[in-house]
Order: C-alpha cells, then sequence, then structure tokens
C-alpha cells in the first residue's frame, strides 16, 4: 500500500528473514548501535528505554560475534499502565508521581522473581511477559501502598532490570560508557534511580542526544540504516543478539 501511494519502493517486515536463520527476529537496533558506537578502547553499553527496554553492550575493539543485546525488561510499558489505571494519565510525566512516593523493597523482591528475569540471554520481551496480566499481578502486590509509592515502585522495577542486566554483561568485561535513549530519559525519577545504582560501574552516563543521536529517533534511524542494508543486499542482523545461526539480509521490497 505505501510503494503504491508513495511511488517508491519501500523495504518492510524486517523480522521473518532473522526468524527463518534460527533467530527470535529481535532484537535489531543492535545493529545500527555497533555500527555508530563501536569503539576501539571503550567498551560501551546502549540502553533504550521504551515500553519495553534492551540493551546492547559493545566490548572495546568488539567484533559482531561479541556483541550482546537482549530485551532487560519492561520500559515505560509498566508506568504508563498504571499512570492510566490509578491517575487517569497516558504516562508519568517527568517522572513527577514516582518522586512523590517510595519503592517498596519487598514488592520488587518478588517482581523480579518473574520468569523472564531469570533467563538468560538472548532474549525478548513484550506485551506477553508485561502487558495487562503483569500490570495486575503488580497491584496485587501493592494492595497495601498508596498510589504514589505504586508508580515509584515500578519506576524502580525497570531500573532495578535495567541494573541487573548490566550487572550481568559487566561480570567478565569492562564498559566505560552507558549511553541512553528512548522517551523513558525524560522520565526524571527513572533517570535518578538509574545514576545513582550505576555509579557502582564507574560507567560516563549519557543520553545518545549527547552523542548526535536524537535519543526519540534512534528506531528510525535504525530502520533506515536495515533498509539500506537491504535495497544493498547486505545482512543487518547481529546473530549474538537474535540467537540466529548466520547473518541474514532481512526485510522484503514492495516495488512500485
Amino acid at each position: 500500500m505505501l510503494a503504491a501511494r508513495l511511488q517508491v519502493p519501500v523495504v518492510s517486515d524486517f523480522r521473518p528473514a532473522d526468524m527463518a536463520a534460527g533467530g527470535q527476529g529481535a532484537p535489531l537496533v543492535p545493529f545500527l548501535d555497533y555500527l555508530l558506537f563501536r569503539h576501539a578502547q571503550r567498551g560501551r553499553i546502549l540502553q533504550n528505554i521504551g515500553g519495553i527496554c534492551n540493551l546492547t553492550a559493545i566490548p572495546a575493539g568488539a567484533t559482531p560475534e561479541q556483541v550482546i543485546a537482549f530485551d532487560t525488561g519492561p520500559g515505560n510499558m509498566v508506568i504508563d499502565a498504571l499512570a492510566k489505571e490509578l491517575f487517569g494519565k497516558p504516562y508519568d510525566r517527568d517522572g513527577a508521581l514516582a518522586a512523590r512516593g517510595a519503592a517498596d523493597r519487598q514488592v520488587l523482591t518478588a517482581l523480579l522473581r518473574a520468569p523472564f528475569f531469570r533467563r538468560t540471554p538472548p532474549k525478548t520481551a513484550g506485551r506477553e511477559q508485561f502487558g495487562r496480566e503483569f500490570v495486575e499481578r503488580f497491584l496485587r502486590l501493592c494492595r497495601r501502598l498508596g498510589q504514589y509509592d505504586m508508580m515509584a515502585t515500578a519506576t524502580a522495577l525497570t531500573a532495578e532490570s535495567i541494573v541487573d542486566s548490566v550487572r550481568t554483561v559487566s561480570r567478565a568485561t569492562r564498559f566505560h560508557d552507558f549511553f541512553v535513549s528512548g522517551g523513558g530519559t525524560r522520565n526524571r525519577s527513572l533517570m535518578t534511580m538509574l545514576a545513582a545504582r550505576l555509579a557502582a560501574f564507574e560507567m560516563h552516563i549519557s543520553t545518545t542526544d549527547e552523542q548526535g543521536l536524537p535519543s526519540e529517533a534512534k528506531e528510525a534511524v535504525a530502520f533506515a540504516v536495515l533498509a539500506y542494508q537491504t535495497w544493498h543486499r547486505q545482512p543487518s542482523n547481529i546473530p549474538s543478539a537474535t540467537g540466529a545461526e548466520r547473518a541474514a539480509i532481512l526485510g522484503k521490497i514492495s516495488h512500485v
């Protein structure tokens, strides 16, 4: 439809080719992460906070085979659902609701026992793991808490799951930089929690905006690059991230 209306070729449907090669079809953004942020001397972690959070770990001087990438857990998905359920708001603007509460450690511990967090990478998540059923369980666990404490706990869940993932990839590798992107960068409460918890790792923390890549445009840029690769018949998956057996040319081309 787009090709017909726009009268230009359109590249789409990137995941099936990776799945045909034995992968999960995601995450695909690590190709852009590796292309733009690999460094000969500095190990770098790219953390995107969208509805779901995903991490790309690129050791210093890494080859594509050494890249580690996976979904870390919920990003804004649970926070947004609670903001709507408890306050009738589409999201927690600037993290202001969470800032008025305190996270409950007991609830956090229970939530972090969810099966997804115990799986080893590569792994990917979505509403199946952190959608309506997860939010209902969250509300049951938080029934004794006030509304603002619930928001703080949901925000802390995102922060803690990110930190746990950073701890996992840092066990055998030193990372120097931590670059954050996605809509979650605008949640001040979340970013404050992350900065406090990541201090022990002694990494330089910044947003991709500060590196020249607008954080909220990162996925758009990534898929433009994937489309370029498809058009030129070049592979663009990272097998170590998706679990594929080989590199694959992704996407389908709809000609005019």
